[in-house]
């Protein structure tokens, strides 16, 4: 478990801290509406692309199975269909629909003007330039299910270093590069994460990598495997999907507030960065745990799977207690690093810290046990919890109190709470069923 989790650890908290980079560059020379817009649209985003995202959880879920049963061909195939539908799926559909869509969407989460100014541009580069990103995060993911998590930590901290380079001299500007501000980090962004996206696909023909593209197979869609990835993946994207749509609505409400501008820079620094310090390592484990279930599963070897999920959240509840409590006591100080100085920004951002740092005890642990369901084939079961517990019960409380009374930042905030709490709960329960144990996976013999 370890093996697989800590280079994914170690690369989310690199990327991380260089988003964190970036909102303090923004927040230092733009101002919080700047750290409001990369918040705002990076939520929108991510919302897109997790239709896509769904065929990386499906590919991770044959791959680590046919890994464990130590069927290469296979594991193979599976990464070179995943590959070409994703690409399809990034350059056919979410370039021009995003592109189009972007003014739209950021009025869906009532942005407010200023922020909508600096988050436009930011959107649409992402969108149409957002396929080296795509890539990074298939591969990455292929390698790890196969067993080998080394190779995506080293692409990770080189995309974040370049990226880190091309933000400082895009959104502060250098020589006759002028200063683009918010897009800047949009433009350093995609050139990065398309420089690895290509190296990775130049590796992966070359077969040097533990998956590779073997020319043997065709380059021809093979829409059993496709169905395969679909099957699995899609429970999840939907679950992404649902997610962030609450999460995108959940920004309306944040709008909605009397101090919205101020609300919504709090929420992008407080949930979208500090929060990450533990979803950061949570996510690493997630996916340490699905790939060791799948492995394990594949092995014939059911109860090692199990144990590793458990192994999973102990690590991550460790993590969530240390930074939490850091949350807790000095909330303001870590604010000020990037630039949250007003004091309706100050006041609100640290009464989120706070609800934050018990919130995350739940969310690690939600993840680690979504990723051993997810791991296992049972993509499902994280999806019907996601729904209940990240779209309806939040957005219901906001809900209820706008209509009977005046809606509070604290509000909101306990209102997310409320939903870790439910998904923990859940998602251990539904992986003691066991009905997990049960799933096959086969998508037949290469005709």
């Amino acid at each position: 478990m370890w093996k697989i989790a800590w280079p994914t650890m170690l690369t989310n908290i690199i990327g991380g801290l260089q988003g964190m980079v970036d909102h303090v560059l923004v927040g230092h020379l733009v101002g919080f509406n700047g750290n409001a817009a990369i918040g705002v649209a990076w939520q929108i985003f991510i919302v897109v692309i997790a239709f896509i995202s769904s065929l990386f959880t499906g590919m991770g879920v044959l791959v680590a199975r046919f890994a464990g049963a130590n069927e290469p061909e296979q594991v193979d195939r599976t990464v070179y269909q995943a590959f070409i539908t994703a690409l399809a799926l990034s350059l056919l559909v979410m370039a021009p629909l995003g592109y189009l869509s972007a003014p739209w969407l950021l009025d869906l989460v009532n942005a407010a003007p200023a922020v909508k100014a600096e988050a436009l541009p930011f959107l649409r580069i992402m969108f149409v330039a957002g396929s080296g990103m795509m890539l990074f995060f298939m591969i990455g993911g292929a390698l790890r299910a196969a067993g080998d998590a080394r190779t995506p930590m080293v692409l990770g901290i080189a995309m974040t270093a370049m990226n880190l380079a091309f933000n400082v001299v895009f959104i502060r500007g250098l020589g006759p590069v002028p200063a683009y501000g918010t897009k800047g980090s949009a433009i350093g962004t995609a050139i990065a994460s398309g420089i690895v996206g290509l190296y990775s696909v130049w590796k992966l023909w070359s077969g040097s990598w533990v998956v590779s593209f073997r020319r043997a197979h065709g380059f021809a869609p093979d829409w059993t495997i496709i169905r395969s990835l679909f099957r699995f993946g899609l429970p999840a994207g939907i679950q992404g999907i649902a997610m962030n749509v609450g999460g995108v609505l959940m920004l309306g409400f944040i709008g909605s507030l009397a101090q919205s501008a101020a609300a919504q820079a709090a929420f992008a620094v407080s949930y979208s960065q500090l929060f990450s310090l533990i979803t950061w390592t949570s996510v690493g484990l997630m996916g340490a745990a699905a790939a060791t279930a799948g492995q394990n599963l594949g092995a014939g070897r059911p109860d090692r799977a199990a144990e590793a999920v458990h192994v999973a959240a102990r690590f991550g509840l460790m993590v969530a207690a240390v930074v939490g409590a850091a949350f807790a006591l000095v909330p303001e100080a870590l604010l000020g690093v990037f630039g949250m100085n007003e004091p309706a920004v100050l006041s609100i951002g640290a009464q989120l810290l706070r609800v934050l740092s018990v919130s995350g005890l739940f969310i690690t642990v939600a993840l680690a046990f979504t990723g051993g369901l997810q791991g296992a084939g049972d993509t499902r079961g994280p999806l019907y919890i996601s729904i209940v517990s990240q779209v309806v019960l939040p957005l219901g409380v906001c809900f209820f109190i706008q209509r009977t009374g005046t809606l509070q930042p604290l509000h909101i905030w306990l209102a997310i709470l409320g939903g870790h709490l439910t998904r923990a709960v859940l998602s251990v329960l539904r992986f003691r069923q066991g009905r997990w144990r049960q799933i096959r996976v086969d998508v037949g013999a290469k005709r």
